[in-house]
C-alpha cells in the first residue's frame, strides 16, 4: 500500500490582527483589535497536548509598526516554550525580514509562507488592500529561506480569481527556487472554500480545478517536493482519492481546529484512515521537517528532532 503522510499538529496564534485585508480571509481582525497570546495562555494550551508539531500561525504586524519587534520576540518566545515542552515548531507569520528569519531559524525546525498566486492582477481585486501579498515580496521570502537553509513550505491558493495559466507561473517559480537552494519540502494546493467570516462571499474552488492543479504541480515540481492537500477543504471523498492518485502525498497538519478557515473542521483520523485504506493508501504521522533536512538545523534542534524520529521508528505514538 502507498504511504500518505500527515502531521499531528496544534496551532498557536500569537495574534489574529493583520494589517492586510484580503477579501477571502476568515482569520484576521483589525490591528489593535486583538489581545496577543501570552506565554501563560500558551503554556495552558500546550499542557497534556497530543501532537508533534506546534504551528505558530500569526496575523501580520506592519513592518513599520513600533510593535513589530515585540511581535517577532513574542513568536520567538512561543517557539521556545513549545520546544521546551517537547514539541517541534513551524512558524508561518507572513513575510519577514532577513534578520527576523535568521532569529526565528534558531527556534523552528521548518517555516512557511504561501505564495498564493504570482499574478499581479489579484492586487486589483482580492489583494487590493493587502500590501504584503505583492508577488515580489513573497518571492523574496523564499529566496531568503533558501539562503538561510530553512526547510520551507509554500503553496497556491486556488479559486480566488486567478487563471489556470497563473498556476504554471507560480509552480515554475517554486521549482526554479528549489533547483537553486533545495529547500522546499512541500507545496500546498489549497482550494478556496467560502467561510463564515470572510468579507466577500465567493464561489468555492471547482473540484475539477483542484484535480487539474494537482496534475500540473506533479508535472512541474521536482519529485522530492511533496504535494499537500488539506482534506477538510475537500468535501467529496472521491476527489481526495483522485488527488492522491494524481500525485498528492501529504494531508498537512491535522489537529483540533483549522484556524485559517474554522468553518471546515478536520475529519477524524479514524475516518481518514478508513477512507485511505479502502483505496490502498496507508496514513502515517510525520515530523514537520523531512529527514534529509535534519543536518540543516542547529545541534540543539537536531537532538529534539532525533528523539521524535526514534519514537516514530519504535511505533510508540499510538495516540496518533
Amino acid at each position: 500500500m502507498a504511504t500518505i503522510t500527515y502531521s499531528p499538529a496544534y496551532t498557536l496564534v500569537p495574534t489574529y490582527e493583520c494589517f492586510n485585508h484580503c477579501s477571502y480571509c476568515n482569520f484576521r481582525v483589525h490591528p489593535g483589535g486583538d489581545e496577543w497570546l501570552s506565554l501563560e495562555q500558551a503554556q495552558s494550551q500546550l499542557a497534556s497536548l497530543e501532537a508533534i508539531e506546534i504551528l505558530i500561525l500569526s496575523g501580520e504586524v506592519h513592518p513599520q509598526s513600533q510593535r513589530r519587534s515585540a511581535w517577532v520576540n513574542r513568536i520567538y518566545e512561543l517557539c521556545q516554550l513549545a520546544l521546551t515542552a517537547g514539541f517541534l515548531t513551524h512558524t508561518n507569520a507572513g513575510p519577514l525580514s532577513f534578520e527576523e528569519m535568521t532569529q526565528l531559524k534558531q527556534v523552528n525546525v521548518s517555516m512557511g509562507l504561501m505564495l498564493e498566486q504570482l499574478t499581479p492582477a489579484l492586487l486589483h481585486s482580492v489583494h487590493r488592500h493587502a500590501p504584503s501579498k505583492r508577488p515580489t515580496v513573497r518571492l523574496q521570502q523564499l529566496h531568503w529561506a533558501g539562503q538561510l537553509r530553512i526547510p520551507f513550505t509554500t503553496g497556491l491558493l486556488l479559486g480566488i480569481g486567478e487563471a489556470a495559466t497563473d498556476w504554471e507561473e507560480t509552480l515554475v517559480a517554486i521549482a526554479t527556487l528549489h533547483h537553486q537552494y533545495g529547500h522546499i519540502q512541500e507545496v500546498i494546493l489549497q482550494p478556496h472554500q467560502p467561510g463564515q467570516r470572510q468579507q466577500q462571499l465567493a464561489p468555492a474552488c471547482d473540484d475539477s480545478l483542484l484535480l487539474k492543479a494537482v496534475e500540473l504541480a506533479r508535472r512541474i515540481l521536482p519529485s522530492d517536493i511533496a504535494i499537500q492537500i488539506p482534506p477538510n477543504l475537500v468535501h467529496a471523498p472521491a476527489l481526495l482519492i483522485a488527488c492522491l492518485d494524481a500525485g498528492a502525498s501529504d494531508l498537512g497538519g491535522i489537529g483540533p481546529l483549522d484556524e485559517v478557515n474554522p468553518t471546515y473542521p478536520h475529519q477524524t483520523l479514524a475516518d481518514l484512515t478508513s477512507l485511505l485504506e479502502a483505496h490502498n493508501y496507508t496514513l502515517i504521522p510525520r515530523l514537520p521537517i523531512y529527514e534529509h533536512y535534519d543536518h540543516w538545523l542547529p545541534q540543539s534542534l537536531q537532538k529534539k528532532v532525533q528523539l521524535w524520529r526514534t519514537r516514530l521508528d519504535l511505533h510508540t505514538l499510538n495516540v496518533f
